[in-house]
């Protein structure tokens, strides 16, 4: 399982949100090209890029996004706010590895499937969870869809995985939930990359056992609660 290091944009500048809440940042880093750089110095192998400003309907950052793909030399995920099929061809044909789609994708499923058949193993479905629910529109509302019915639309989609961030437990530095985390990855029918609350070597254990294909991490990364390039595989579990 590889550990993937979270670079998540809101303002134009990289920040790390609590709970995904506007004004809850803990860290604040003007320059997203330079953060990119940071972490390929330490070892890593692959980027989460987040367009926060996308998400909340302002002006997005996928200009940058392409930029840090094009000049930094490894392969890139990215999402927030995507939900037109120009955006995702604009994306693919650019040379990003993954698109990462969740508010559209959970609202119409049938575009969801659309995309995933045209775009086979490029498209990551983010089905974030609070609560329980599938949240949506930046973690701001509750998905019509269960877990569970999501879950049977995408059976059989050849997607590239599927994002779970628990935002019941993301950037408070406490853990994760690794009931829920087993529970997910138990039941989903495609890969899964788990995110929130990934503070331990140990979390990365567990969800690694668990099945899961990555971990995505952003706030224990950036104040060093953990350290992945310090060890013995260094961004691996």
């Amino acid at each position: 399982m590889r550990v993937i290091p979270a670079v998540d944009v809101m303002d134009h500048q990289v920040v790390q949100l609590v709970g995904g809440v506007p004004g809850s940042q803990q860290i604040v880093m003007p320059d997203p090209v330079s953060v990119a750089e940071m972490w390929i110095e330490k070892g890593a192998r692959y980027l989460h890029l987040v367009d926060l400003d996308g998400a909340f309907g302002k002006e997005g950052n996928l200009p940058v996004f392409k930029r840090i793909a094009e000049e930094c030399g490894v392969p890139v995920e990215i999402g927030g706010g995507i939900r037109s099929r120009e955006t995702v061809e604009d994306l693919v044909c650019a040379g990003i590895d993954r698109v990462i789609v969740g508010t559209k994708a959970v609202k119409d499923p049938d575009w969801l499937a659309e995309m995933a058949d045209d775009f086979p193993d490029k498209i990551v479905l983010s089905m974030d969870t609070k609560g329980g629910r599938i949240a949506v529109k930046g973690w701001q509302e509750a998905a019509e869809l269960t877990v569970q019915d999501m879950f049977e639309r995408i059976e059989g989609l050849p997607l590239a995985a599927v994002l779970n961030t628990n935002v019941d437990v993301e950037g408070q530095r406490k853990g994760i939930d690794a009931c829920q985390a087993r529970d997910f990855i138990s039941r989903c029918p495609c890969k899964v990359i788990a995110s929130g609350g990934v503070t331990s070597f140990e979390d990365a254990r567990i969800l690694s056992e668990a099945g899961a294909e990555g971990a995505v991490v952003g706030l224990a990364m950036y104040t060093e609660v953990i350290r992945p390039w310090e060890w013995d595989l260094p961004w691996e579990a």
